[in-house]
């Protein structure tokens, strides 16, 4: 598992664009020595742009044929930089969440919050406490409790930077403080739950399409949906009553091709067989268009 590779600096809004664009033009980017000059970040701050782009899957690390280390622009990088490279969208921030936080690896801490993690309400003490036996317990070596206390605090500053701040630079916001799934107040930390027009129907569907495809099933029941780690109840704080909306709306617009079947003992959702970045493409192509 990991901790600490955000070097103390969560996710800016302008990051991921930068990432894009150097990887773009040198596939060892990251490994140059002058990257920080190139890019106008302190060295720290370049390997911490490093962890979040991998991390949120905006870049990908492979091998190269002379065996050495390099990064691609993957998929749902490319369709970020085609369709959202401000991301504006929050359809754009729900996905870079979703990626983020559905493994283990790389980002231990946002993983365990979300799909581990079951208090709503707690105080900063008490959770960096919960997240410190929680790797005692699931962790073969041994972590320091200033790395974890240095998670914490990053996992608060990404989804709560700017919300509160009267300073309008862009340098101090968070590209996940917009779809609002962590508040803070007086140390005290709550998970919120959003509506799911505030998360985005778009991003539901693809970690629909994901799921399914990643477990090659092709059904789930409103109970997995609440449930499971990975899904919307979980990775999203999303309530019973707003999945079920979402389901209803995803399922009336008759693009999507799900279906909802709901009776007095099951709800069921079937997912239709189409691959989750074929479907983020046509979608981005036809929000934007909406929004022209």
């Amino acid at each position: 598992m990991g901790y600490g590779q955000h070097q103390s600096f969560y996710l800016r809004d302008r990051w991921l664009p930068k990432a894009i664009k150097e990887i773009s033009n040198d596939e060892r980017f990251f490994y140059d020595k002058q990257a920080f000059e190139k890019i106008g970040l302190g060295k720290n701050m370049v390997q911490s742009l490093r962890y979040w782009a991998v991390a949120t899957n905006v870049i990908g690390e492979e091998f190269s044929k002379e065996r050495q280390k390099s990064h691609y622009i993957t998929d749902f990088g490319n369709m970020l930089n085609k369709f959202d490279k401000s991301i504006q969208l929050n359809d754009s921030a729900s996905l870079i969440h979703y990626f983020l936080t559905r493994q283990k690896e790389p980002s231990t801490v946002f993983y365990w919050f979300f799909n581990e993690y079951t208090q709503n309400v707690t105080s900063k003490e008490e959770l960096i406490n919960q997240f410190k036996q929680w790797v005692e317990h699931n962790e073969n070596k041994t972590v320091s409790l200033n790395s974890l206390k240095k998670d914490i605090d990053c996992l608060i500053k990404l989804y709560t930077a700017g919300l509160n701040s009267v300073d309008p630079e862009e340098v101090i916001q968070s590209p996940l403080s917009k779809i609002n799934l962590i508040k803070e107040k007086k140390n005290i930390i709550m998970k919120y739950s959003p509506t799911y027009e505030e998360v985005g129907l778009i991003a539901l569907m693809f970690v629909l399409l994901d799921y399914c495809s990643s477990k090659e099933i092709d059904s789930l029941t409103v109970d997995q949906i609440y449930e499971t780690k990975g899904l919307w109840g979980k990775t999203f704080n999303l309530s019973r009553v707003q999945i079920v909306s979402a389901l209803e709306q995803l399922s009336y617009e008759k693009h999507n091709g799900i279906k909802f079947v709901r009776t007095n003992q099951l709800d069921t959702v079937q997912v239709p067989d189409i691959k989750a970045i074929n479907f983020l493409e046509e979608q981005f192509q036809r929000k934007i268009e909406a929004l022209i």
